[in-house]
């Protein structure tokens, strides 16, 4: 028995993750929707939409709401990574609550996230100018360097 369970493990991992565009977008995605609670993008983008668009008054209306919708979009990438070599749904991997919420996470309409401020991502240091998010997973920052 031990000397069947590595292979049949080996095969079932090369069968369910080879090849397959389908299940690494939806993994991927659900990744980018577990983080949800350490992004916090549905909260600020809730807090500024009602102190925008709200009624005077309602103040704590925007923080419980984008709490509530963060918390959502947390359980929906925990589903997604627990069925991700499953096609939910859909027959082609496509994202599940498409009328609740947005595929992708949502930031604050007063934001547009960049790069991160990376080697990585960075041109050639000898000629400069090179610029990015210095903390974007941080609640409310808009440090950037080099920010048009």
């Amino acid at each position: 028995m031990r000397k069947i369970i590595f292979p049949l493990a080996a095969v079932l991992t090369a069968v369910l993750f080879t090849s397959c565009a389908g299940p690494e977008r939806k993994l991927g995605r659900g990744v980018s929707n577990c983080l949800e609670v350490v992004r916090w993008g549905e909260m600020r983008r809730s807090i500024e939409q009602e102190a925008l668009f709200g009624e005077p008054g309602s103040g704590c209306f925007g923080v419980i709401h984008g709490f509530d919708r963060s918390l959502q979009r947390t359980g929906l990438g925990i589903v997604e990574v627990a069925t991700f070599p499953i096609p939910f749904v859909r027959p082609y991997y496509g994202p599940i609550l498409t009328k609740s919420f947005a595929p992708d996470p949502v930031y604050p309409a007063s934001y547009k996230p960049g790069l991160i401020s990376d080697p990585m991502f960075d041109t050639d240091t000898y000629s400069g100018f090179s610029g990015g998010d210095i903390a974007p997973y941080m609640i409310g920052s808009r440090f950037q360097v080099f920010a048009n």
